[in-house]
């Protein structure tokens, strides 16, 4: 229950009701029944059968309203960025002639995966650079935009290597790198680099889709990644203690 009492501050009491209001939208939105291409390069493959089994995560470890708050700054400043690119004369495609988002699903439709545009035209941007090509953005707060800046997309981020290897594979956007760019929240600077596809990594992540996706489904429970609970990966999953309780 919310507290409106005298002592709490106005802006205390209007973010009080804005995350009620979008954490009230989003649990009535379609719970999710497949794994998500752009979760295949987290650390732990336990995690991902507890995400793709959809297990309730631990109590006061739900989604706050301020992560929601920042998940939608990264959907504005998707936009604009598809706006900035298309301003500077690229053909961006982000929706197919139906509307819908590109994507693909693959495993009876237990993997999917979301992309966030196509580039099929544009200007010579050099560097091995050719259409089309698969483009993601992101939107990082100052010090990881700095950390991926320094060390680039595959040290930086293995995360997003993965989702972006998987997305040329199955969408058959391997022939020229991905665009991958990348906007400081703080500061609006914009990092660019090209992804050449890594098959290797394309196929680890597609096997590993389907260990986690069999093993999840016949009930076994595959091994953590980490034998310390302290682990900075473990004390920021937020299936922690159903992890811990559970056998070996």
């Amino acid at each position: 229950m919310m507290d409106f009492n005298a002592s709490k501050s106005l802006s205390g009491q209007l973010t009080a009701l804005i995350d009620a209001g979008l954490q009230q939208s989003r649990a009535a939105q379609p719970r999710r029944t497949y794994l998500g291409a752009s979760r295949l390069g987290v650390a732990c493959e336990r995690a991902l059968q507890y995400e793709f089994a959809d297990a309730p995560v631990d109590p006061g470890r739900e989604t706050d309203g301020r992560l929601l708050r920042v998940f939608d700054r990264g959907h504005v400043i998707e936009d604009c960025m598809v706006g900035w690119l298309r301003a500077a004369g690229f053909d961006l495609r982000t929706r197919n002639d139906a509307g819908e988002q590109f994507g693909f699903s693959a495993l009876d439709g237990r993997l999917q995966g979301h992309v966030d545009g196509v580039l099929v035209a544009g200007p010579d941007l050099g560097f091995g650079a050719g259409y089309p090509a698969l483009w993601e953005n992101k939107c990082l707060g100052a010090k990881s935009w700095r950390e991926l800046e320094r060390h680039r997309l595959a040290v930086a981020k293995p995360v997003y290597a993965a989702q972006v290897g998987l997305y040329q594979a199955y969408l058959e956007l391997h022939a020229h790198p991905a665009l991958f760019t990348a906007v400081n929240a703080d500061t609006m600077e914009i990092h660019a680099e090209l992804v050449p596809f890594d098959a290797a990594l394309a196929q680890r992540m597609s096997d590993r889709a389907v260990k986690v996706i069999t093993a999840t489904e016949a009930g076994e429970l595959l091994p953590r990644s980490f034998s310390d609970p302290t682990h900075v990966e473990c004390r920021m999953c937020p299936w922690q203690d159903r992890c811990w309780r559970a056998a070996a």
